[in-house]
């Protein structure tokens, strides 16, 4: 990938910036950079930084000077490398909305802005009892889920564990084990699984969708690589499930989860026009007007708007534009699918604990951690879950109890200094915040673009965003920076479980609509 923005590569960004109108911000961080070693935004950070953990380093066991001088050295490279800057922010806003408008034309783009033939939102008023699944990573769940009116939803479900065996082993096997989830739920709940039961399926990959209730795989992600589904027709695999498993179900909608969490959410709210995921993985899904979209070349739309599934996460994937560094090349190297997803490598919890590994792991080998002690646990490829630098941002105890805890007890790091605690929590923070930061450019692009700066209620699900301590304030750190006053009337709002009702929700629209494609 380009890093054409970190410090080892001012000349092409200056050149970069000379060519794609933003001369003046190129040319003036090309100079101090070039003058002073170290980028304006980030002068006040490392001296901050300095002085910070100066008071701390006699503890190390190479001695004050040159642990104080090895922690600021990997501080002030790293705070240099994952900054965002605002500058940085609303240049990535103007190449994204250019992606998006190119995903709009055509179907090969990088970003695929797939229309997802759900032409309306609920008014809150639907009624009906309708089943749901939702494969969105590890987990695969069976809802039922009765719509009361008024934004009312009463559901029962049952989760189950997609095995490592079944990500990657076959079409028949997966769809199988779907059928079967969904017959064992069937039996628990007392359901007659003879009465076609419409059921509406969210699967959370990029398809291409052909129908409302037909779609193929563009590719998979989030680990899954099972034979035979590629390219195929995913409701299609699941009906012949359903039928070899005796169960007479009409799957009448195929469903992204962000499409599912943005119309479960306008159930409730109906001001509510984006739906996000940030999760294991992220993506998008937005209301576009029709005449936005060229490539359509479907039916008539009579409410002249259509959700669009943007699959955000392989933005910058030609690598061009993303600020990645050598330890996001190394992620996507060591990663089921290089050279893909790369926005969702920089945002996702699947790899936020894998690229703090990777620098704690090269720390380590220069000396600035730990006294250059290996740790044959941290070596092992996705052993830092993302779940760790949550709680080690939580930490917030004078000697970093908890940080020692998972340091030494879960790692086996032998005798951790607080400067060292310090500089794996400064690292945490670097990579959460920067991660806030990329996931507010896509949400700031897509209201800019669709003209919601007056206000509108951003969905968003996922554990990052409900877990990771600071991470929605620094996305609404970062609104403010690229909407200012704007990002006042822009809403933030937590959805939960919005991919299963939603799901169900979209099979009554279908099921009920008077509005439909023509």
């Amino acid at each position: 990938m380009t890093q054409l923005w970190s410090a080892d590569n001012r000349v092409p960004l200056f050149v970069f910036g000379l060519t794609t109108g933003i001369a003046l911000t190129a040319a003036v961080q090309y100079l101090v950079t070039s003058i002073s070693g170290t980028p304006l935004n980030l002068r006040a950070a490392a001296d901050e930084d300095r002085d910070h953990r100066s008071s701390s380093s006699s503890s190390s066991q190479q001695g004050p000077v040159a642990q104080r001088k090895n922690v600021e050295t990997a501080t002030q490279r790293l705070e240099r490398q994952f900054t965002i800057s605002t500058a940085m922010l609303h240049n990535l806003v103007k190449a994204f909305i250019r992606d998006m408008e190119r995903g709009l034309k055509r179907d090969n783009a990088v970003m695929k802005m797939i229309p997802s033939y759900v032409i309306r939102r609920p008014t809150g008023d639907e009624t009906g009892t309708y089943l749901a699944l939702d494969l969105g990573g590890s987990n695969f769940r069976v809802c039922e889920c009765t719509l009361a009116g008024k934004g009312q939803v009463r559901i029962r479900q049952k989760k189950f564990v997609v095995s490592e065996e079944l990500k990657t082993g076959t079409a028949t096997a997966l769809f199988d084990y779907f059928a079967e989830c969904v017959s064992s739920t069937m039996d628990g709940f007392g359901l007659d699984k003879q009465a076609g039961t419409k059921l509406g399926f969210t699967f959370s990959f990029p398809v291409q969708q052909q129908a409302l209730n037909r779609g193929t795989l563009y590719h998979w992600t989030k680990g899954f690589t099972a034979e035979g589904v590629v390219g195929q027709d995913v409701v299609g695999l699941l009906d012949a499930a359903l039928r070899r498993k005796g169960l007479k179900i009409d799957v009448t909608a195929l469903v992204n989860d962000t499409v599912g969490t943005l119309i479960s959410h306008a159930y409730l709210d109906t001001a509510t026009t984006m739906g996000v995921i940030l999760g294991t993985g992220t993506n998008a899904a937005y209301v576009e007007r029709l005449e936005n979209i060229p490539k359509w070349t479907g039916p008539k739309c009579p409410t002249n708007e259509m959700i669009i599934n943007m699959e955000w996460g392989a933005w910058g994937q030609d690598g061009i534009i993303l600020p990645t560094t050598d330890y996001d090349v190394k992620v996507d190297r060591a990663s089921p699918n290089p050279q893909k997803q790369s926005y969702e490598k920089m945002i996702s919890g699947l790899y936020l604990g894998e690229l703090t590994r990777y620098i704690i792991v090269d720390l380590i080998s220069t000396g600035e951690l730990f006294a250059g002690r290996r740790c044959e646990a941290l070596e092992v490829q996705h052993s830092f879950d993302t779940a760790n630098m949550s709680r080690i941002e939580r930490d917030h105890s004078m000697e970093l109890t908890d940080t020692r805890s998972i340091l030494e007890d879960l790692y086996a790091v032998k005798k951790t200094t607080l400067a060292d605690r310090r500089l794996v929590k400064r690292i945490c923070e670097l990579i959460g915040t920067r991660a806030a930061r990329m996931a507010a450019v896509g949400i700031a692009s897509v209201v800019t673009k669709t003209n919601k700066l007056a206000g509108t209620t951003v969905a968003v699900d996922g554990s990052v965003f409900e877990h990771y301590p600071h991470f929605a304030n620094r996305m609404r750190d970062a609104l403010r920076e690229l909407l200012g006053i704007n990002a006042e009337g822009i809403v933030l709002a937590q959805a939960r479980d919005g991919s299963g009702q939603g799901a169900a929700l979209i099979a009554a629209l279908a099921d009920h609509g008077e509005e439909k494609l023509q």
